[in-house]
């Protein structure tokens, strides 16, 4: 099965992680981090090749301004997720998310205070859908 324009592979995944924890860095730093310091000018080649390939997907940008290329992620970490999710919806779900969500709440894996987050999220949301509705019944 082809891959998406937007998708990422796991190595390029690795990437985009250390880029959100750390920020802009450098190829050399990014070869550190992923090769626990062992640096050689072939792991620094594979991790220019993956960010080559995370800007021409426009999940990273380069900055050239200094002596050093910077590297920063420029696609959030939630938007990632939501690609992902909505890419496993449309696999597995013909296009549902109720079926991902109730199997990810379902069980002992949601901590109380996550429980607590998730209600307040959906009590949040059903508020925005009423004033949303209330906006629009206005205008008829």
């Amino acid at each position: 099965m082809a891959r998406t324009p937007q998708d990422v592979t796991d190595a390029e995944l690795e990437i985009l992680q250390l880029l959100w924890d750390k920020g802009s860095t450098s190829v050399r730093q990014l070869a550190e981090f992923l090769y626990d310091g062992s640096v050689t000018a072939a792991r620094v080649a594979s991790v220019q090749t993956l960010l080559a390939r995370l800007e021409s997907k426009e999940c990273v940008e380069r900055d050239r301004s200094g002596s050093v290329q910077l590297f920063r992620a420029i696609i959030h970490r939630d938007e990632l997720i939501g690609r992902r999710l909505q890419e496993i919806a449309e696999q597995l779900c013909e296009g549902s998310v109720t079926p991902l969500l109730t199997h990810l709440v379902q069980g002992d894996r949601l901590s109380a205070d996550e429980r607590q987050a998730l209600r307040s999220l959906i009590d949040q949301l059903d508020a925005d859908d009423g004033s949303d509705s209330r906006r629009s019944s206005k205008r008829s």
